[in-house]
This record gives structure tokens, C-alpha cells and sequence, in this order.
């Protein structure tokens, strides 16, 4: 996703501090009752104010069956799309894109055959290994047809070049037209040596999507990362569930970067054998991988496959719409969420993902309908605002998410609202719905000004604010805010935290890690009427004291110095700074 240019802000940034006015936290309430909704299928009387009636009406909304998990291009989509249409026209709110409240973002589609299989020759012994059970792979061509034949297999270690960081894993080897395996996370991770990149704190270097890239540049014909669910942060499962069916692509022109002919993963039991068979032992490379100096090594092994996929070229939907600011309508405010989630694996193309006769839909209720909710909510409370906020708000809820960030990168590219004009973006993700905490996660901490100001009203709150648990779980390079970051504009991801006030940070923690293993790009995240929701109309208290202290004030937050965030922030500022 992002270009190696960018990769020092990537693996140095998160996010930070500095000092502002106390902002008004609580959200409006207005005399008039709201008008009925746009929506004539739907009687809920949504109220003026944040409220936990109306976040939850939203979310079952929008992760109930009939919405069919909102894959991108689906019905669910257009059902998507219609509602949120609806609930901003009856919040009075404009359209963000000249007279359309749509940005329209062209894909790809590629659903590959799990029929595929990719044959292996190890020291001239025939293995063939299985989609789904033993790899997934894809590719990002856009072509019905891709053929590897004979590809040499070299062992890259983690796959990273990271020059600041005196990196090279590619160093003294030529990988084009072979395969690479690799491992996922940092340098150091699996030895837990903190001297290495950032220590526990997963970096860019370490995220998938980069692995693919960095292959891609070094002419790799094909790259396969090897799953372990500490360093991926997820089962094989969730790889298998999140690579089988339709997968989704920006066309070449609006992303060219080098893009391999043959992309995806193996399960770590399957690279143990494979490697066993080759003399060398896993344990031990995770080991070697990890020290500076490492030399790739050949392996005496070649891979074949041909690679049959139905492609598609479709579009999908940013949704984006404006109140304007009463005194400074050219200066915007963004909150965004993802609408996007895995749609329903019960089509055809989906045959191995769920069986016959199980739940093959994918509601996405936490996963983001919770972030949705939360951007109408504080859309709803901002448009009934007195007095009205001096700088605009821009609601964007953007798609593709799940297929890498696609609908947000599309949108940094194609802003409704220049970029030097964007004071600051506000993300939510997945949010908690655990009941209240004693704590607020910002995920990145430390490195924007955007944190001071939501820390006078975390304080208001009596809460503190702290950064994520497992920073190796690299979860600020996993949403949407990161292409913001990337381009320069301060971005804030903060959600509820672990320290329950009914329970303490071990029923937080138990909580977090039920929804991980049970829920997470899984069918069984779903709503559930029995959700502590006062934590997160908490949260969306405080984000909507953020936006409002920014709305109605002239400061322009930047990343914190050193940050290297801060140069692409000073060089998308430096027209404006006459």
C-alpha cells in the first residue's frame, strides 16, 4: 500500500501530543425533536444526542442478515450505501462529494479457483499443496490466467529492506522470477529482542501487505508468507476466511506499484515439513532471521502453479457527506469508518470457506458497524450543535477496507476536501462494546498533537489514555487513518481500553481476546443485545470532544516533533504557511 518512500513514517509513527484549549464534551441537545427518517422502513425515533438507543439501532442495522455482511459490490452494499444516504439526509447534513453524497471507487475483482493447487518439487520429489488447508495465494494482476513454472524457492527471511534501519534481507541474493518465503512481524519479534526495529511495537516492515510489496519490487515471481498466529495476531482461519471468495483491488492505473503475479501464505505446520525435507529446521531460522547479517538462503525446492481466476471489473462506494463550517467552511474536520465487511461466503466461490448448512454470513456487527454507528452518532449530535461548529465537518464512511485500505488510499488521492485544508482525521474501528473503562487505548500512542486535546477530555472523564496492549499486533497499519498519516494529516485512532470499571483489566483483557478468537472475521460477529454499551457512548463522548474543540477553534495539530509523519505534514502545509 504504501511506497518504500514512505516507509520511515510508517515504522517510526503512531500517534502524539501537544497543548490546546479544554473543549465542551458533552453533546448537544436540541429543543425540536428530530424528523422522522429518511428511511420509511425504519420507525426508530432517533434522538438529538450521542445515546446508546440509537447506536445500537444503527449496528443491527447494518450487521443484520437481510444487509448480507456489506461485501463491496454486493446488494449489500447498495442497501449499505442507500441507509447511510438516508440517515445523513435526515440529519440535514450535505453531500461531501459536489452534489453527491457517493465517491465512486473502481475495482477489480478476483476470485480465485480453490481449486488451485501449487505444486512443489522438494529435491525432485513431487508435493502438491491444498487451497484453504494448507495455503491460500491470490493474485493482483487483474488477468484470468497467471503460470509460475519452475520458480526457484529462496528463504528470505522476513522479507524487509530497510535501509535506516541497516536491513536488508534481499542483500547479495537475485530473487527475480523465484518464489519467496518469508516470515510475518519485524526482525526480532519471534526472539523478542528489543534492540531490533521497535522492539515489541510491530512496524510497517512487519505487516503483510509490505511483505508483498517489497517482493513485488525485487522482481519476486511469487511470495509466500509463512502463518503463525503470534506474529500474524490471528489464527490460520481468519487467513483462509479473509483469502478464499472475491477479492478486491484498485485498477493498475490508480495504484501502480509493482504488483507480484502470485501472492499468499502457508500454514506454519506445512513450512515445518517443508523445511524439515530441505534440512533446515524452523526454530532455528526464526532464530537466524532475527540477528542482523542474515543471508538468504536457496532451497533446493521449485514451485509451479497455475493460477485460474474469475476477474471483474466493478466499482464501489466511498460515502461522504458535509455539514458546513459557519465561519470557515473551507477548513474540514474528518471522521471516518469502514463500511466494508466479508459479505456472505455461502456464494458460490466460497464452497470450503463455511459448510453446508452452517452461517455463511459475515455481519461485520464490531468489525465496523460499531464504527459506522459511532460516525452517524457524532454526525447526529454535530448537526444539532449550538452554536454550530465554526469549521466543517466531513463525515466519510469508505469501503474496501478489508481488501487493504483501497477506499480511504483512493480517497487520499481524490479528497472531496483538498488535503492542506483537512485539519485532522478521526478513525473509529471496531469499537469496544464491553461496558465503561477506566482507560482510553490510543492505538500508535504518542507521536500527534491531536492526543492533548483529547486527553482534557479523557480527563474529564476521569479516564487515562495509554497505548494499545500489543503494539506487535502492528493494528495502526491496519485501518483506515494510516493512508491519512502517510499523506501528512494529523490522525487520531483511540477506542475504549481495557481497565473495566466492572471487572478491571482481566475481564478487559478476557473480553478482547473471546472477541479475537471467537468473532473476529468470523460469522460470529454479530449483534448481540446484551452489549455493555455505556463504554462506547463514553468513547464517542470523547471523540466528539476532539472534533469540537477543532471545529471551533483555529489550531492546526501537527504530529509531534520527530515524528516522521511531521515532514509530510510540513510539506502538505508549506502552500498555506504565506
Amino acid at each position: 500500500m504504501s511506497r518504500i518512500s514512505l516507509l520511515t513514517a510508517a515504522i517510526v509513527g503512531t500517534l502524539a501530543l501537544a497543548a490546546c484549549s479544554k473543549p465542551e464534551a458533552d453533546a448537544p441537545t436540541a429543543a425540536a425533536p428530530s424528523p422522522a427518517p429518511a428511511d420509511p422502513g425504519n420507525r426508530h425515533p432517533f434522538g438529538d444526542t450521542i445515546n446508546a438507543a440509537d447506536f445500537a439501532e444503527h449496528v443491527k442495522t447494518l450487521a443484520s442478515d437481510e444487509y448480507e455482511g456489506r461485501a463491496p459490490g454486493s446488494a449489500g452494499e447498495d442497501k449499505t450505501v442507500a441507509y447511510l444516504e438516508a440517515q445523513f439526509k435526515r440529519m440535514g447534513l450535505q453531500p461531501g462529494n459536489g452534489d453527491s453524497y457517493v465517491q465512486t471507487v473502481p475495482m477489480v475483482e478476483t476470485v480465485a479457483s480453490e481449486g488451485t493447487v501449487l505444486k512443489l518439487d522438494v529435491k525432485g520429489q513431487p508435493r502438491e499443496l491444498k487451497f484453504g488447508s494448507d495455503m491460500v495465494v491470490g493474485t493482483r494482476t487483474g488477468k484470468n490466467e497467471v503460470k509460475v513454472d519452475g520458480s526457484d524457492l529462496v528463504f528470505v527471511g522476513y522479507g524487509v529492506n530497510a535501509p535506516e534501519q541497516k536491513w536488508n534481507d534481499y542483500a547479495g541474493v537475485d530473487v527475480k522470477g523465484k518464489t519467496v518465503v518469508m516470515f510475518v512481524n519485524d526482525p526480532g519479534f519471534h526472539g523478542q529482542d528489543p534492540k531490533l526495529f521497535e522492539g515489541k511495537r510491530m512496524t510497517y516492515y512487519g505487516r503483510w501487505t509490505y511483505k508483498f510489496e517489497e517482493a513485488a519490487r525485487q522482481g519476486a515471481a511469487a511470495a509466500l508468507i509463512i502463518h503463525d498466529s503470534d506474529g500474524a495476531s490471528y489464527g490460520w482461519d481468519v487467513v483462509k476466511n479473509s483469502w478464499s471468495g472475491a477479492q478486491f483491488d484498485l485498477p493498475a492505473k490508480d495504484d501502480p506499484e509493482p504488483r507480484l503475479p502470485v501472492q499468499g501464505w502457508i500454514t506454519g505446520d506445512v513450512a515445518r515439513t517443508l523445511l524439515s525435507s530441505l534440512g533446515q529446521n524452523l526454530d532455528e531460522l526464526y532464530k537466524a532471521s532475527g540477528k542482523p547479517g542474515f543471508k538468504a538462503i536457496a532451497l533446493q525446492a521449485k514451485l509451479s502453479v497455475d493460477l485460474k481466476s474469475t476477474i471483474s471489473e466493478k466499482s464501489s462506494r466511498n460515502v461522504v457527506a458535509r455539514l458546513p463550517g459557519a465561519t470557515r467552511p473551507d477548513e474540514s474536520i474528518v471522521y471516518m469508518a469502514h463500511w466494508d465487511h466479508l459479505g456472505n461466503h455461502g456464494h458460490e466461490g466460497h464452497g470450503e470457506a463455511t459448510p453446508a448448512g452452517s452461517d455463511n454470513i459475515y455481519n461485520g456487527a464490531i468489525d465496523n458497524a460499531t464504527g459506522v454507528a459511532g460516525i452517524l452518532e457524532i454526525a447526529e449530535a454535530f448537526s444539532k450543535q449550538q452554536p454550530p461548529p465554526d469549521r466543517s465537518l466531513l463525515f466519510l464512511a469508505v469501503t474496501l477496507e478489508e481488501s487493504g485500505l483501497l477506499g480511504s488510499k483512493y480517497y487520499v488521492a481524490h479528497p472531496t476536501v483538498p488535503l492542506d485544508k483537512t485539519v485532522a482525521v478521526i478513525n473509529l474501528d471496531a469499537m469496544p462494546v464491553i461496558g465503561k473503562s477506566r482507560d482510553m487505548t490510543v492505538v500508535g500512542f504518542g507521536s500527534s498533537e491531536l492526543e492533548d486535546i483529547l486527553k482534557t477530555v479523557t480527563d474529564g472523564q476521569q479516564r487515562v489514555l495509554h497505548a494499545e496492549a500489543t503494539p506487535e499486533d502492528g493494528f495502526y497499519f491496519r485501518s483506515d487513518h494510516f493512508n491519512f498519516a502517510k499523506a501528512g494529516v494529523p490522525a487520531l485512532y483511540a477506542r475504549g481500553g481495557d481497565d473495566l470499571v466492572d471487572g478491571g483489566t482481566e475481564a478487559g483483557q478476557k473480553a478482547q481476546v473471546d472477541y479475537r478468537d471467537n468473532r473476529y472475521h468470523k460469522p460470529g460477529d454479530q449483534y448481540d443485545p446484551t452489549w455493555k454499551l455505556e463504554g462506547v457512548i463514553q468513547d464517542l463522548d470523547a471523540l466528539y470532544g476532539v472534533g469540537k474543540t477543532l471545529a471551533g477553534n483555529d489550531q492546526w495539530p501537527n504530529w509531534y516533533e520527530g515524528n516522521a509523519f511531521r515532514a509530510a505534514h510540513d510539506k502538505l502545509m508549506k502552500p498555506a504557511a504565506k
